[in-house]
């Protein structure tokens, strides 16, 4: 899909992180944009930018979907590009996670990215155009170890993107599914979890990575424009995913190796 000026965009999450770097590159391209986060106001992140309007949108309620979807038929009667880029971090070791993150994780992660879909498919159908992009993470291809919450919802999205481009291409529309590795960004702000071992080291990949938000954001775009499904944003990813995919063996060693290396701290 060629991201044209004046393309109406839903952006959730878009306060910090992916979310902000996506905002800031299309309206680069002169893109409408409508910014969406948790937050009653404004952020000041995002005040004051050309081509901006931001809206409150917990993607957790369905009223904040239709009031999105009231907002955009009633302004641009129409949607081009659909961001389900909202998201929250949780993991540890399964013993030490309780049931309430995993049902926060789900809620956020999972049916956060269904409810988007569910509220704006019928408007693209009508269409015969448009394009989903919903943010899911290396995880949800390969699964590390102490990570299941976040492995399972992500790979959640990952299936719910691939039943969403067969289901949709009929109709003019595609489907885009994001899977990046670690990249400096502030999700560990959201991380939760009684195990702080393993919370620690996943702060220390995060801030030991060499990718931006904007790095990511600009092969998001760049996947979206060549219509690409898969959207592998880092090298690293795509080298463990290759290595998933055709050398299963050397990859389940590699896993195993990573897990008794976490295991010495316990």
């Amino acid at each position: 899909m060629q991201i044209l000026p004046q393309s109406r965009v839903l952006i959730t999450g878009a306060a910090s992180g992916l979310g902000l770097a996506l905002v800031h590159r299309l309206i680069e391209r002169d893109c409408r944009v409508l910014a969406t986060d948790v937050h009653t106001e404004a952020p000041e992140s995002l005040r004051g930018l050309t081509g901006v309007t931001y809206r409150r949108l917990d993607v957790t309620q369905d009223v904040d979907w239709s009031t999105a979807y009231e907002w955009v038929v009633e302004e641009w009667d129409g949607l081009d590009l659909l961001f389900n880029n909202a998201g929250v971090a949780a993991g540890g070791r399964i013993e030490l996670s309780e049931m309430d993150q995993w049902q926060w994780i789900v809620d956020i992660n999972l049916l956060g990215v269904a409810r988007g879909c569910r509220t704006f498919t019928p408007m693209l159908k009508q269409q015969g155009s448009g394009h989903i992009v919903n943010t899911a993470s290396a995880a949800g291809l390969i699964h590390p170890p102490r990570m299941s919450e976040y492995n399972a919802v992500k790979a959640g999205v990952v299936a719910l993107s691939e039943t969403l481009l067969h289901e949709l291409k009929p109709y003019g529309v595609n489907v885009s599914v994001v899977c990046p590795t670690f990249f400096r960004t502030n999700l560990t702000e959201s991380l939760r979890g009684k195990d702080e071992a393993s919370q620690k080291m996943a702060a220390k990949l995060i801030d030991r990575s060499r990718v931006s938000a904007d790095d990511i954001a600009g092969e998001v775009l760049g996947g979206v424009e060549k219509d690409r499904h898969l959207i592998l944003t880092d090298r690293d990813g795509r080298i463990a995913y290759a290595a998933k995919r055709f050398a299963r063996p050397l990859y389940y060693r590699m896993m195993a190796k990573a897990s008794t290396k976490m295991s010495k701290g316990d």
